[in-house]
């Protein structure tokens, strides 16, 4: 039998098998997400130099440095921080109960869905004529629009969470002589707190959404206030800013949601 034969029969050192995982190994999400970064950059860049009328990351970087350095950008983010989160969190805290009484009670579903399903066609934007005539023009108009979006976002998600579990599990604490009130806190809650999740954060999506919107409404201060009054002397720049930071805050209080997603649902299956 010839060498050639016996070094290609041969199994694998474990060394060898380590280093041919190694190579199949794939490379990591940070490593991934930084790449993509820099490439949107980049084509951000080329694209402003070859003419588009887009501004150049150092004019917006310009720009905010002149924003952070007057308080102005400050004062705008808390704003519409504050504005956000007073929509979101009563938007989020009706529409939980209220899926849960759709989709736990056939009465309460005929009653409220009709209503529901009415007002999810409706753009929350075009409610804002309505909100100016009906709460005036402070701030109870600007949050009850993002109130309505982070609502019809979560209350759908929460209604088809307690309509998807498992009738199995149901019928199994039925057999073990649990009553409606237990079976409720034990299996319907925790079987539906992923897609609670999941809409709380389509809800957070719709709230940053319609705060420029909102803002329209005799806003002196905020993100969406700020980009608007930038459009009227063609300020590209400090519209960028805006976008950014909206884009920023967005996607930190999404990974916010995302990581108590994963504790309260450490249970489910994940890819």
């Amino acid at each position: 039998m010839s060498l050639v034969g016996v070094g290609a029969d041969a199994p694998a050192t474990p060394d060898a098998r380590q280093k041919a995982g190694t190579k199949r190994r794939p490379p990591s999400i940070t490593l991934l997400n930084t790449a993509s970064i820099v490439f949107g950059i980049a084509l951000w860049w080329g694209l402003s130099l070859a003419g588009f009328k887009l501004p150049t990351p150092p004019e917006v970087v310009k720009s905010a440095v002149r924003l952070l350095s007057d308080g102005t950008l400050e004062g705008d983010i808390l704003a519409s921080l504050r504005r956000v989160l007073t929509g979101f969190v009563l938007g989020t805290a009706l529409a939980i109960p209220v899926g849960f009484l759709m989709g736990w009670y056939t009465i309460a579903r005929a009653l409220i869905e009709p209503w529901v399903q009415f007002f999810r066609t409706i753009p929350p934007l075009a409610i804002i004529p309505l909100a100016i005539v009906l709460l005036g023009i402070e701030e109870t108009p600007k949050i009850f629009v993002i109130f309505l979006a982070a609502f019809l976002a979560c209350v759908i998600s929460t209604f088809q969470g307690v309509v998807n579990v498992d009738k199995t599990l149901i019928n199994a604490a039925r057999v073990l002589g649990a009553k409606d009130g237990r079976i409720f806190l034990k299996v319907v809650i925790p079987a539906s707190t992923p897609f609670i999740l999941v809409g709380m954060r389509v809800g957070l999506g719709s709230a940053w959404a319609t705060l420029v919107a909102a803002e329209l409404i005799a806003a002196q201060e905020g993100l969406g206030y700020r980009m608007q009054a930038a459009q009227l002397y063609y300020d590209l720049p400090t519209i960028f800013v805006g976008l950014i930071t909206i884009g920023v805050l967005g996607l930190l209080m999404d990974r916010l949601l995302l990581f108590a997603e994963r504790r309260l649902t450490g249970w489910q299956e994940r890819r």
